[in-house]
């Protein structure tokens, strides 16, 4: 059987230059048993003619909402109500701030504002949009009312310009949508009844009212884990540093900066938490003194004094008592050494190493390449996987850990 087969997605093509990479998506999500839908924006059957999505899809495409092609139903709200998904994709700042505000317009966001199954955007637009704070705000809002987001990609724009926006591959998509469904068809909810507590992101320790001390940590490892605990039923506590991630819908989320803020919410959240992963990445060392002025320029080398920061993941250690711990460790040599060291050092139950110096598997990237190591002695290798499949494959590794079982050779 075809992963797709029998879920019926209405995907909603909205007015940008991405919107030829739909024809694609629109291919793949048929060849993989879907049934297909498609809604066209106005402007978007500027960019592609409605016939080509016609041709892929098998069915017909819906441009206009005065157009009624079967009289015995009123178009939108049948689509809405047939829908196992809705999928936007390309979703252009236009049609993200008009969902962000309840406006309906036109066939596709009147058939979204009616819908009640689940919806997916993979956002595509110009750099400084996708940063604008009005973007940011309307993001922020879908998020709240639970709709689902594939990041868009970074690189050269059609506009000209060089970074995050554009819209995510086809194959990435389709990845998304089957991870989704799969997620839904879950015969039961694992980790409900579990709380979970997971760290993410750098921190930040102040030198003076300007500078700080960070590091490249962006976060994403830590919020697909948190999304995924969520998704499988988990009451999900996130402490995380600064990061531009929309945070995951229905999850706690306690904002922090610095090494010892993030040390105190940790120390309150773990007496109630059931499982504790600290993916963020934290600073060793702090400033010996911050300058309540902005330090100024002179003529010689400068010597920053540094003090040991709190160690969190020590303390969580020698603290837990009914907690699993987990721990990662990002290294760029001696990988496996180092993480097996800091699982003993640290009292772990578990350590998740990586090599942040492989292609893939670096800061800031969609993907990762991990070890898991438990305290058994056991060690089970994955390969280059999305954040978020590498996360449901640590949850899964925990449940069986916690079930006293041991690892399988292969998750």
């Amino acid at each position: 059987m075809l992963p797709l087969t029998g879920k019926q997605i209405v995907l909603g093509v909205s007015g940008g230059i991405a919107a030829y990479k739909a024809a694609a998506l629109t291919s793949k999500l048929t060849q993989a048993g879907a049934l297909v839908r498609v809604i066209m924006t106005q402007n978007a059957a500027k960019f592609v003619q409605p016939l080509t999505f016609q041709a892929l899809s098998h069915g017909p495409v819906y441009t206009d909402i005065f157009e009624e092609p079967e009289p015995s139903v009123i178009s939108h709200i049948d689509l809405a109500d047939k829908a196992d998904l809705v999928l936007i994709a390309p979703a252009t700042a236009n049609v993200i701030g008009k969902m962000a505000n309840g406006i309906a317009d036109d066939m596709l966001t009147t058939t979204v504002l009616a819908t009640k199954a689940p919806v997916m955007l993979a956002p595509a637009m110009n750099v400084n949009m996708y940063h604008h704070p009005a973007v940011a705000q309307n993001l922020q809002k879908l998020t709240d009312f639970g709709y689902r987001f594939i990041e868009p990609g970074e690189g050269l724009l059609a506009c000209g310009w060089v970074g995050k926006g554009r819209l995510a591959e086809p194959e990435e998509i389709v990845e998304a949508v089957i991870r989704f469904f799969a997620e839904q068809t879950r015969e039961k909810q694992d980790l409900k009844g579990k709380r979970v507590l997971v760290t993410a992101g750098p921190t930040r320790e102040k030198i003076d009212p300007v500078r700080y001390i960070t590091n490249h940590a962006s976060g994403k490892m830590g919020y697909a884990i948190a999304e995924a605990a969520q998704a499988r039923g988990a009451d999900v506590v996130l402490v995380s540093g600064p990061t531009h991630l929309p945070p995951p819908a229905r999850v706690k989320l306690v904002p922090v900066e610095s090494v010892q803020e993030m040390y105190d919410a940790v120390m309150a959240e773990l007496p109630i938490s059931d499982i504790v992963i600290k993916s963020a990445a934290v600073s060793d060392y702090r400033p010996k003194v911050v300058h309540e002025h902005k330090m100024k320029k002179g003529e010689g080398p400068l010597v920053l004094e540094l003090d040991k920061a709190p160690d969190i993941l020590k303390e969580v250690g020698q603290r837990k008592e009914k907690q699993f711990v987990v721990g990662f460790a990002a290294e760029t040599q001696d990988v496996l050494q180092h993480a097996k060291g800091k699982l003993d050092r640290k009292n772990l139950d578990m350590i998740v190493a990586n090599d942040v110096s492989l292609e893939g598997a670096g800061m800031g990237s969609d993907t990762n390449i991990v070890t898991l190591l438990t305290r058994e002695g056991e060690q089970v290798a994955l390969d280059k996987l999305s954040k978020r499949e590498v996360a449901d494959k640590l949850l899964d590794a925990i449940l069986l850990k916690l079930d006293h079982q041991p690892l399988p050779e292969k998750l």
